[in-house]
């Protein structure tokens, strides 16, 4: 049984975090991820259709993850209802489903890739939006594992139907990538192999 934190989440930055949340729910879910977040592959399109609703970083507003200095990220997946292949209505409920997930960036994600849960998560209670309280599914991800390279703008989450890994879920929500980017140090460092390299060759031209 997954452990429950009822630990009050702070006003301000839950308000800041939920006006940035994408929702893909019912019948607008489809439209709101093509105009929001980059298409995905047709094969994981349609494997893995957008209904997750998530939130990187629930208690930063920003989503920044920093590679460099992260060790792990945490995830939360809320409860969300869509109309599934069959044009029913369904409920997605993380804290009923079994902990089958992949996050990271869309290429290492959609290729088989990226980061599992460290542990089973915990359930917190969230503000929604029209008051009252909800509880959502909060998982913790290594960042080593999550094949972020600086470029990427979204994080990508799959949820797997099953032990295959062949169909489920996905969400998204948009990231800031840090520690990716050469120090200043490491640009001297570079420079100072470069130039030692040409004068090892006093005779050769520049």
């Amino acid at each position: 049984m997954r452990p429950k934190q009822s630990t009050p989440v702070d006003k301000e930055a839950e308000t800041k975090t939920t006006t940035r949340r994408r929702y893909v729910k019912g019948t607008l879910g489809a439209a709101a991820a093509v105009a929001a977040i980059p298409s995905l592959s047709g094969v994981a399109a349609a494997h893995f259709p957008l209904e997750l609703d998530i939130d990187i970083q629930p208690e930063n507003a920003e989503n920044f993850i920093d590679v460099d200095q992260h060790e792990s990220v945490p995830v939360a997946v809320h409860r969300s209802e869509f109309l599934n292949g069959d044009d029913e209505r369904e409920t997605f409920d993380p804290t009923d489903e079994p902990v089958r997930y992949r996050f990271g960036s869309q290429s290492t994600v959609e290729d088989g890739g990226g980061a599992r849960p460290e542990d089973d998560g915990v359930v917190r209670e969230f503000e929604g939006h029209a008051g009252g309280s909800h509880e959502a599914l909060v998982l913790t991800f290594p960042v080593d594992e999550m094949g972020f390279d600086g470029r990427e703008e979204t994080g990508l989450l799959y949820w797997e139907r099953d032990e295959s890994g062949e169909h489920g879920y996905s969400g998204t929500e948009s990231v800031s990538i840090y520690g990716t980017e050469p120090t200043d140090q490491d640009l001297l460092d570079l420079l100072r192999r470069l130039l030692s390299q040409r004068t090892s060759y006093p005779g050769r031209r520049p």
